[in-house]
């Protein structure tokens, strides 16, 4: 065994990658331009909640990331079955009574990962999902409700 194995993996410290909150990401400053490397990055986020950190995990390589709202984004919102994909490619049900504004510019935020952590992690509507979601808004209905499926969900103060 050598001493590096012996010592484990060095500790999670901020290395300069920042994911932005319209999903971009940079390094150092430097945005990354490379789609594949950007859809790489997206599709590696995990969270540690023993740490409470967000890092990207890419084969062997493991950095920790500096979310600026959202480490997680809506990438697509399916009405019917009220099912949500996300930018690490998971899906899960949207859970409508977490849905919130964004302090940033009022994008559309809800909490997403209950089984990483009991009080779940903002996940960002990304503008097509969110234009999704706000078609389903029942407009007659007062106070508003989400339509999902035919059913009526209670939007919460947005």
């Amino acid at each position: 065994m050598t001493a590096g194995a012996r010592r484990g993996a060095p500790p999670l410290r901020p290395f300069g990658l920042i994911l932005h909150h319209d999903g971009r990401w940079s390094h150092e400053g430097v945005p990354i331009l490379n789609r594949r490397l950007s859809e790489a990055f997206d599709r590696g986020v995990l969270y540690l909640p023993d740490v409470g950190k967000y890092v990207v995990a890419i084969g062997r390589f493991r950095g920790e990331i500096e979310p600026e709202e959202a480490a997680f984004f809506v990438r697509e919102f399916d009405a019917q079955s009220g099912r949500i994909r996300l930018s690490d490619g998971t899906e899960e049900l949207l859970e409508v009574a977490s849905l919130r504004r964004s302090p940033i510019d009022a994008a559309l935020l809800c909490r997403v990962k209950r089984d990483a952590t009991p009080d779940g992690l903002p996940a960002r509507f990304l503008p097509g999902p969110h234009a999704e979601l706000l078609l389903a808004v029942d407009p007659d209905s007062d106070p508003p409700v989400l339509r999902i499926g035919g059913a009526a969900h209670p939007l919460p103060a947005l």
